[in-house]
């Protein structure tokens, strides 16, 4: 049996496969080792009943997360992984890896990532060339639900959101300025609550300031990001996961064109093509 798991900040998607049928499938609060510890990772897996039944079951385990992207942050999540799943050879990687092994295998790509979070590199068919994209919900991430959540937490602070939404934001999530820099700036792990008004943005798709934030976003994102690596890797087809980019997919691939760019394949949750890939393998 095999776990394949790809954790953003918000959740975890979980995969228990046995000879490519899926035995198990669930989610978990995300596991990040840039926010969460060994502690922490542990009581996620002891919390839950599918892992407890099959922890023996499982020998191979390839974990995909956000924050997953140095030797120190990986054994956090390798050290909590090990103790629990006790006959499991495990492999922790970056979300990236999982993306571009979801769109394009083992061949070379320009791998994009809109999600609670957002980052992009180039992949060779086997690894992710390593660049200085990936920052964080403070210093990057545009185009994301975390920035997303920013711009619009911002608007409705600085009284430039339109009526109509301070009243939906305030009835739907009881907002105000008090609560607002609670969450963000005393509560732990500020990027769940940034990325949580998504859902809002996605269900008011219909309304001309919530497009013109998206698009804002995702220009953001491809001149930053998309551009840079086009022109380094001329005529790498380019492929972008996550639930932002899905549920905006129109927008993001007019922006994406207004950019000189074509997305080849946009996957929401490319956890399944990942499954299949190493059930393949194994």
């Amino acid at each position: 049996m095999i776990a394949v798991i790809y954790s953003g900040s918000r959740f975890a998607d979980w995969k228990l496969a046995d000879k490519g049928k899926i035995i198990s499938n669930f989610k978990t609060v995300g596991i990040n080792p840039f926010f969460n510890d060994e502690k922490f990772i542990t009581q996620v897996l002891n919390k839950n009943d599918s892992l407890i039944t099959y922890a023996e079951r499982i020998k191979k385990i390839y974990f995909f997360g956000a924050g997953a992207s140095s030797k120190e942050r990986n054994e956090i999540i390798s050290g909590a992984f090990s103790k629990f799943f006790k006959f499991s050879k495990i492999s922790v990687d970056n979300d990236l890896k999982a993306g571009a092994i979801a769109a394009c295998g083992d061949k070379e790509c320009i791998i994009g990532i809109l999600g609670s979070g957002s980052n992009a590199a180039y992949f060779d068919g086997k690894k992710i060339k390593l660049n200085n994209f990936g920052l964080g919900f403070v210093l990057a991430d545009e185009g994301s639900a975390n920035w997303m959540g920013k711009k619009i937490l911002k608007s409705f602070l600085n009284e430039t959101l339109p009526p109509h939404l301070v009243s939906d934001l305030r009835q739907k999530y009881g907002l105000d300025r008090k609560l607002i820099l609670d969450k963000v700036y005393r509560q732990p792990q500020p990027v769940l609550y940034l990325s949580l008004f998504a859902d809002y943005l996605l269900e008011n798709k219909t309304d001309q300031f919530i497009e013109t934030l998206v698009k804002e976003g995702f220009n953001t994102y491809c001149t930053t990001y998309l551009v840079p690596l086009s022109i380094e890797n001329p005529g790498c087809p380019i492929h972008i996961v996550g639930t932002i980019a899905f549920g905006f997919e129109a927008w993001l691939r007019e922006v994406a064109e207004e950019n000189n760019l074509t997305i080849a394949t946009i996957i929401k949750e490319p956890i399944y093509n990942v499954l299949n890939y190493y059930s393949d393998k194994n």
